[in-house]
């Protein structure tokens, strides 16, 4: 099977922010132009559009939610501070099944693509997903390549302490069980927004101890959108790429497993092949 470059799949118009900006402005462009990441570039240097980062909702929430940074206001808070300096990038040449492996290896979401230093573009694990609408995955299913072993919170607990579960675990979203149901779901996307958005409503001198007891059924999503064992990857991929979500529970006649995006990249890289 002749492999896929990354040149055809990436997005050729990659959101970028400086590096002195506030997360105020960046939230801001990622909701106005529908991204979760944007590359991080230095306007000052002599360099026209010089790379210097990238920042994410997750390392957004992650920051916001720390105790070093809690009581700071967001507004205070340049790009530069919670962006991810050390980057990953690929050429365009790359094949999808090496951007994918490279992905997963590494535990990001994306790979700002450069050529002779220039900018050229951004692949993204939902760049990747497109390519499982190929007839090479029709046969496999949710449950093919679901993750079992779920890590999950209930409502009753506290956001910082979902917080810290998400950076040990290294992952960006959670299921909200009770009483071995799912009662909702918890993202780094929710988890942002509530903290902002809490920032504005409460009055400075209550802050730190009002966000400490924030639980997580105030901030969590209800009526969460799930699949069945028996669901096409390709469907699976499809209502990845209509909706924005980044994983679905599994249920039968309870939660089974979840599949998010990294589940499907490991596909891509067993279909592919990495060379």
């Amino acid at each position: 099977m002749e492999s896929m470059i990354i040149k055809n799949i990436m997005s050729e118009d990659p959101v970028c922010i400086d590096k002195d900006q506030n997360i105020c402005d960046a939230l801001r462009l990622m909701d106005k132009r529908n991204v979760s990441r944007l590359l991080v570039i230095n306007t000052n240097s002599d360099h026209e559009r010089e790379l210097v980062g990238i920042v994410t909702e997750k390392d957004i929430a992650l920051k916001l939610g720390s105790s070093r940074y809690g009581n700071m206001a967001p507004s205070h808070f340049h790009v530069s501070t919670v962006m991810t300096p050390e980057l990953i990038t690929a050429e365009p040449d790359m094949d999808a099944g090496n951007a994918a492996s490279v992905m997963l290896e590494n535990n990001i979401g994306s790979l700002p693509v450069l050529h002779d230093g220039e900018i050229m573009g951004i692949v993204t694990k939902s760049d990747l997903l497109d390519i499982c609408r190929g007839r090479a995955y029709e046969k496999y299913t949710a449950a093919d390549v679901m993750s079992t072993e779920m890590i999950t919170v209930s409502p009753a607990e506290r956001v910082v302490h979902a917080r810290r579960i998400m950076i040990d675990a290294g992952i960006g979203r959670l299921l909200v069980m009770e009483e071995d149901e799912l009662a909702g779901i918890l993202t780094a996307r929710d988890m942002t927004r509530a903290v902002i958005n809490f920032r504005k409503l409460v009055p400075d001198r209550h802050k730190p101890s009002r966000i400490r007891n924030l639980l997580v059924e105030d901030i969590m999503k209800q009526n969460v959108r799930t699949i069945e064992e028996e669901t096409p990857v390709t469907e699976v991929a499809s209502l990845m790429l209509e909706t924005g979500y980044g994983g679905f529970p599994v249920i039968k006649q309870e939660v089974e497993g979840i599949v998010t995006k990294t589940d499907i990249l490991d596909l891509i890289v067993e279909i592919e092949g990495v060379f």
